[in-house]
């Protein structure tokens, strides 16, 4: 039975669900974090320790301003009124991506719910915002440079925004969509992946269940025989 630390995801299909059932992008989005909040109950029952969620990455820029704004006042306003739920619940909040474009109030919620939640162990939730895999490598290598110290791979994943954290065991991508999508390149070497048709917004508890099941049957070599 192979243990899990740490699941992965790609919430892909929002905006299409939500032109689907409701004819508008934003409703998909809305409807999607209720999936993230049943999953994160999932992973907190099944004792997992840490779950990333691939929430806007670098290429997200390119989508409309309306939409863009829409997302982080969503964001904004799931960290306002569930900070305490976070707390309650033991979970730890990390956002791993540049932080630097967001405006000011987004970073300072963000590095609010951080500080708050900095001490909980029961989860940790990596949130992937303005995150690109590209990027952070490029991050961690400019890091080793600076303070003129050697590239190698621990040098490398010791400085990645992911430092510290094992890497995952599963990655799930919903959405019907087959590719990673610039995510955690370097830390999915070994990772078991998992490719869903459902759209985000009709992934449920029992379909997360399904993969958590599959992969403990799994036999996992890592490269030997």
């Amino acid at each position: 039975m192979n243990p899990i630390k740490h699941v992965a995801i790609i919430m892909d299909g929002n905006g299409r669900w939500g032109i689907l059932n409701k004819g508008s992008r934003n409703i998909g989005h809305k409807e999607g974090l209720k999936v993230v909040e049943q999953i994160i109950e999932e992973t907190i029952n099944y004792k997992i320790e840490y779950l990333t969620l691939y929430a806007f990455s670098t290429e997200n820029w390119k989508r409309p301003q309306k939409e863009i704004s829409f997302l982080f006042n969503l964001l904004e306003i799931f960290l306002l009124n569930k900070l305490d739920e976070l707390i309650k619940n033991g979970i730890k909040l990390k956002i791993i991506g540049d932080k630097k474009k967001f405006d000011k109030k987004l970073q300072n919620i963000i590095g609010n719910a951080e500080k708050k939640t900095l001490q909980n162990t029961k989860l940790q939730i990596n949130l992937a915002l303005n995150y690109g895999s590209k990027d952070e490598i490029v991050y961690s290598v400019n890091k080793l440079n600076k303070s003129s110290i050697k590239v190698t791979e621990k040098n490398i994943d010791n400085n990645l925004y992911t430092s510290g954290i094992p890497d995952p065991d599963i990655l799930i991508r919903t959405g019907n969509t087959q590719r990673l999508s610039n995510f955690l390149l370097w830390q999915i070497a070994y990772t078991e992946i998992f490719f869903e048709k459902k759209l985000w917004p009709d992934f449920q508890k029992s379909d997360y269940i399904k993969i958590l099941k599959k992969f403990k049957s799994l036999k996992r070599n890592f490269g030997a025989i």
